[in-house]
């Protein structure tokens, strides 16, 4: 009898044991379905977020392309002068004369663009016409710089003569390779802009008439 109930209770412990260690395994294993479950998700997760970056980087690359396509269209002679630190003594001339609406528009021009340097060796003469009063005078200066239409360095021809906005004409001359207009030289020539052309030149010229 003691010995039946040692092997039946024996048996039971056996069978809970058993039952124990297929219970844990069963938990383990679900433990392991629910990691690799969340880990697909999680790595699903991460490419989608992945391909949405490339998506989102693709598109802001399209428009910077965009952007850079337009910040390399030719600006108009006001803002190439305005962007331009080597004329900011033109661009202060042209807008005490109030012209630099002007030159903002879709009107083609040829413009001989003084340098601030030249500027600076008339200064007395600046500081003349940059006086209200002599509004007027500073006007026909700066239209003198000035001819309708576009005339690019390939279009001056050795005496050939432009009539400038202020009515009288400037003449070109062509010598050793040099190209001068009304005396000044052309330093740098056919500047790209969206209503006409530059020439950049060493000296400012003056009207007879002002």
């Amino acid at each position: 009898m003691t010995l039946s109930v040692f092997i039946v209770h024996n048996s039971n412990k056996k069978t809970m044991k058993t039952r124990n260690s297929l219970l844990l395994v069963g938990a383990f294993a679900l433990f392991a379905i629910i990691i690799t479950s969340c880990g697909d998700g999680g790595k699903a997760a991460r490419e989608k977020a992945t391909m949405d970056s490339i998506r989102v980087a693709d598109s802001l690359t399209a428009v910077q392309r965009v952007a850079d396509s337009l910040a390399a269209l030719p600006k108009t002679i006001a803002e190439t002068a305005i962007n331009t630190p080597t004329l900011s003594t033109l661009v202060a001339a042209l807008s005490a004369g109030e012209l630099v609406e002007v030159f903002k528009g879709t009107d083609a021009f040829t413009v001989f663009a003084p340098t601030n340097e030249a500027f600076a060796a008339i200064q007395s003469t600046v500081d003349m016409l940059l006086k209200a009063e002599n509004k007027s005078k500073l006007q026909s200066v700066l239209k003198y710089h000035v001819v309708a239409g576009t005339y690019k360095a390939a279009d001056l021809k050795d005496g050939q003569e432009l009539t400038t906005l202020q009515g009288e004409k400037l003449k070109v001359a062509i010598k050793d390779g040099k190209v001068t207009v009304g005396g000044a030289e052309v330093v740098a020539a056919d500047v790209a802009v969206s209503n006409g052309v530059v020439h950049v030149i060493s000296s400012v010229v003056v009207p007879k008439k002002m």
